[in-house]
């Protein structure tokens, strides 16, 4: 079984749909796309520096809009070939676009509300996130109940994303647990955690006016691995997933469980593809990051 995956916020790059839109047809999708947003999504996905695209309100429509771009390249012929589908945090978005849940045009309505929702909930309180790389599993438990931070991303792989104030963070990288590795995150808030409470009810508002299928393709969700056969399951899902943890772990291991026996990570490939190397050892993956990238991901469907 093929399994497609969409990456979440933080795997942009400046300039990094540049070879992508030399095509003119592309181009024109990706302009309209940002045109019914209103987010320039061409430019920002070619000439905006880093600082720019690491904005929150512009990160998640522009990392969904280059999934379902580089999902249209891959699938158009050959979605009979994908197994299953799963999305990353925001990925879950092109993910449900991907099974025919949204529309390509309501999954990014509803990713451009959750970003100015997410943003104005983290201009709150100062918050943030950090990576943890190794360390005790039961230790890091206790050193978070003890500074007030919770996981906000368990990644597998022996990677754990943890939120909270500013404050609290900086102490847990001050005094990590032994064998850990603390990575601040450059990201505007807890994001995942109780501080997104009131981007939930905005996304919950704009939610109620989408049109809403029964997935064509096995879906995955983040809340727990599970497989969702029902719509409006998983939109409710996509809501409730702003303010609740990734558990992307469990995805992976019902990937195993179910046979996987290749990954295919969308534009802008590379983070899902690295967990699944560390957690899945023998399952081939394939990372799309440029046009050429494509070859090896049609060949990988055309061997299933």
């Amino acid at each position: 079984m093929i399994i497609v995956v969409a990456p979440g916020q933080g795997s942009q790059t400046p300039g990094f749909l540049e070879p992508w839109l030399e095509d003119a047809q592309t181009r024109d999708r990706l302009g309209a796309l940002g045109e019914s947003i209103g987010v320039d999504l061409v430019a920002h996905g070619t000439t905006s520096d880093a600082d720019t695209i690491r904005d929150t309100r512009i990160a998640q429509p522009l990392i969904v809009a280059a999934s379902l771009l580089s999902a249209s390249s891959l699938l158009t012929g050959r979605r009979d070939r994908v197994g299953a589908v799963a999305g990353h945090s925001v990925g879950e978005f092109a993910a449900a676009a991907i099974a025919g849940v949204l529309s390509d045009e309501d999954a990014l309505s509803l990713v451009g509300v959750r970003g100015e929702a997410m943003a104005a909930a983290a201009a709150e309180i100062p918050t943030g996130m950090s990576a943890v790389i190794g360390g005790d599993a039961d230790a890091l438990t206790e050193r978070l109940e003890q500074l007030g931070l919770v996981p906000a991303n368990v990644n597998g792989g022996g990677q754990v994303v943890v939120a909270g104030e500013l404050n609290n963070l900086e102490a847990f990288a001050a005094d990590p647990i032994p064998g850990a590795r603390v990575i601040p995150l450059q990201v505007a808030g807890a994001f995942h955690t109780s501080y997104m409470g009131s981007a939930v009810d905005a996304v919950r508002r704009a939610a109620e006016t989408v049109s809403v299928s029964d997935p064509s393709i096995r879906l995955y969700t983040n809340r727990d691995g599970t497989v969702v056969t029902s719509g409006a399951e998983f939109v409710d899902l996509l809501v409730g997933q702003i303010s609740s943890p990734v558990r992307w772990d469990l995805c992976m291991e019902s990937f195993a469980a179910d046979g996987v026996t290749g990954i295919i990570e969308l534009l802008p490939g590379g983070a899902l593809t690295g967990l699944a190397k560390r957690a899945l050892k023998g399952v081939p993956t394939v990372a799309i990051k440029t046009p050429a990238d494509l070859a090896a991901a049609i060949d990988m469907l055309d061997a299933a």
